[in-house]
């Protein structure tokens, strides 16, 4: 079995010799590993095309107005909805179900150990079928999942609606981070992913506004919780069939945009060096990912980073109300932590895009998280004591922050579609893993303070800021070793030094990043 892998691999390697741009002529003699539909677009093109400030700024502006505004809406109500039972949980569904012990714990989990079974399946389907169409029906179907909450009595029905609804939103994060390496510039990256991250906070915002505004509602014939469900339900499904209506699936099927434009939102990302689509699964491909310390590395900063994100999410509202804040005041006090945590995540897309550093950044906005748990095992609960420890809840906000700078270093750095579909699909299970753990460390035998468990998120920023820097550390190592395949001066430069020149003449070719001699990784 092994011999025949090495050919394709070295029959891989033979042609990225070889191998030239899909823009420099027809598709008679396109080289092995070329999507068709790819190939074929460019075909009547006779090279790279320079494309002017002017005429950049325009175009994405259009790719805003079709891809960005459904990526940053979607994201919204993906986190609007699961979050929802974090609402629902101080408006009484916990006793009108008659949940108990870790039951509810178990509400948050069961979603996330579907989307561990699912993410890879999921992830292969992006990559074989149109994904503005796939996504529309995920989120079709997660809405009426959503709508049909309302009808559950017992925890039994709960645990079966909340494995559905993760088994539908867990198309979400990996079609959107696809889609910035299809539509985006790796340096736009980070802004795009923290534009629909954002919403994380956002839905705090809103969603504490909502869950106030239903909470009111008493003596109707359902339940406050159930109208949540129902409302936010039947909402998610009319945002799906507009999906299905506005989304392009790709600039070549984009008929919304001129042929010609259709081709220079292509080339804007010719230099990103990770190409636009593939459909065919290369095996090849998936054991490079497997075998990366990259992939690897990025995926335990995607574990250690969801954990005590799993755990906070789903009793971030039942901590503050321990501090001593009545119920009005936690649902107003949500809407400020929505609003830091979009100022965790703005902030730290802006700085990577203008300092030009993304691993940095990830290491300093982890230190907040690390500063507020301290100050949740050191200082007691008491009436003097709340507005510090809100504080320092606050502070743990910035998880954020770090899982977008982490999703653009793997966006930016994986290449060869079948990799990227390999390292997504190991990024996001750690999440899910991450999740799925992280409400089970807050135990109903140690609230309302939760000491063990916040002693376990100290345990994983520490291997968290570990993982950062050798990563960090590895990716210079990999650029001087580009350089020095091509002659180059050997510097540490994240990206493409400005005295390298590249031609870029394998942007769309599918290769992976250790394949492509003209790949530059950036950090």
């Amino acid at each position: 079995m092994s011999a025949p892998k090495k050919d394709v691999e070295s029959a891989h390697h033979e042609d990225a010799k070889e191998l030239y741009s899909v823009t420099s002529g027809g598709t008679a003699n396109q080289p092995a590993g070329i999507d068709a539909e790819v190939a074929n677009f460019f075909s009547g093109e006779n090279g790279p095309i320079e494309i002017s400030e002017e005429e950049n700024v325009r175009l994405r502006w259009k790719v805003h107005k079709r891809v960005l505004v459904v990526m940053v809406v979607t994201y919204f109500a993906q986190t609007l909805d699961k979050g929802t039972i974090n609402f629902a949980s101080i408006m009484g569904i916990i006793k009108d179900t008659g949940l108990h012990g870790q039951q509810y714990s178990w509400l948050t989990t069961c979603l996330y150990i579907v989307i561990l079974c699912w993410e890879f399946p999921t992830n292969r389907l992006i990559q074989r079928f149109p994904i503005g169409k796939y996504l529309a029906f995920n989120i079709m179907a997660w809405g009426a999942v959503l709508a049909s909450t309302a009808a559950c009595k017992n925890f039994a029905g709960l645990a079966t609606v909340r494995t559905l609804l993760g088994f539908f939103e867990c198309v979400c994060q990996p079609a959107f981070v696809f889609m910035s390496t299809m539509w985006y510039k790796r340096e736009e990256q980070a802004l795009v992913i923290g534009s629909f991250y954002s919403m994380n906070g956002f839905q705090q915002c809103v969603g504490g506004l909502i869950g106030y505004g239903i909470s009111r509602i008493h003596g109707g014939p359902i339940k406050n919780w159930q109208v949540l469900f129902l409302l936010l339900g039947c909402l998610t499904v009319v945002w799906g069939a507009f999906v299905a209506w506005w989304l392009p699936d790709s600039p070549m099927r984009a008929k919304c945009w001129s042929e010609r434009d259709r081709i220079l939102i292509a080339e804007r990302v010719r230099k990103n060096e990770t190409g636009i689509q593939n459909r065919e699964f290369k095996t090849y491909q998936m054991w490079e990912a497997l075998r990366d310390p990259i992939v690897w590395l990025v995926t335990l900063i995607s574990f250690t980073n969801a954990l005590p994100t799993g755990g906070l999410g789903a009793f971030s509202n039942l901590i503050i109300v321990a501090f001593g804040y009545t119920q009005l005041q936690t649902y107003l006090l949500a809407i400020a932590q929505g609003a830091i945590i979009m100022s965790f995540l703005f902030s730290a897309a802006y700085l990577s895009k203008h300092v030009n550093q993304r691993l940095i950044f990830a290491f300093l906005y982890t230190l907040p998280n690390i500063i507020g748990t301290i100050v949740f095992l050191t200082v007691p609960t008491n009436a003097h004591t709340k507005v510090g420890l809100l504080i320092a809840f606050y502070l743990t906000q910035g998880f954020g922050a770090v899982a977008v700078l982490n999703l653009s270093v793997m966006s930016g750095n994986i290449a060869g579609r079948s990799k990227q579909v390999t390292a997504t699909s190991m990024t996001f299970i750690a999440w899910a893993v991450g999740n799925a753990i992280g409400p089970q460390v807050f135990r109903d035998n140690d609230k309302p303070r939760y000491i063990k468990a916040f002693i376990a998120h100290i345990i994983v920023y520490g291997i968290q800021v570990s993982a950062i820097i050798v990563l960090r550390l590895h990716l210079m190592h990999r650029n001087i070793l580009k350089r020095r395949a091509q002659a180059k001066e050997e510097t540490k430069a994240t990206g493409e030094a400005a005295n390298e020149h590249l031609e870029h003449k394998n942007a769309f070719a599918d290769l992976t990043d250790r394949e492509n001699p003209d790949f530059r990784y950036v950090y």
